[in-house]
């Protein structure tokens, strides 16, 4: 297939770089590029999925009155309003 193509400067760059690393011609270069980026396309990557790895924190052993106010207040200091 034969088709013309407009490159991203960018893009060109990087090719170019790719080009004179491997030494290969511009076709080739391409072609292998465009199939590897293709491949991966087509097989996404599945994220880890995320996790919440809780921490038992507990309460203040001062704290006996069972007045969630005066919890507040231990936990954020008096000028918490």
């Amino acid at each position: 297939m034969r088709t013309t193509l407009t490159i991203d400067d960018d893009v060109a760059t990087l090719l170019e770089k790719e080009i004179r690393r491997t030494g290969q011609p511009l076709k080739q270069t391409v072609n292998q590029l465009l199939r590897s980026g293709l491949q991966q396309a087509a097989a996404p990557v599945k994220p880890r999925p995320f996790r919440v790895k809780p921490k038992k924190v507990g309460l203040p052993p001062e704290w006996t009155s069972g007045s969630v106010a005066e919890l507040i207040e231990m936990l954020e200091g008096p000028s918490h309003r």
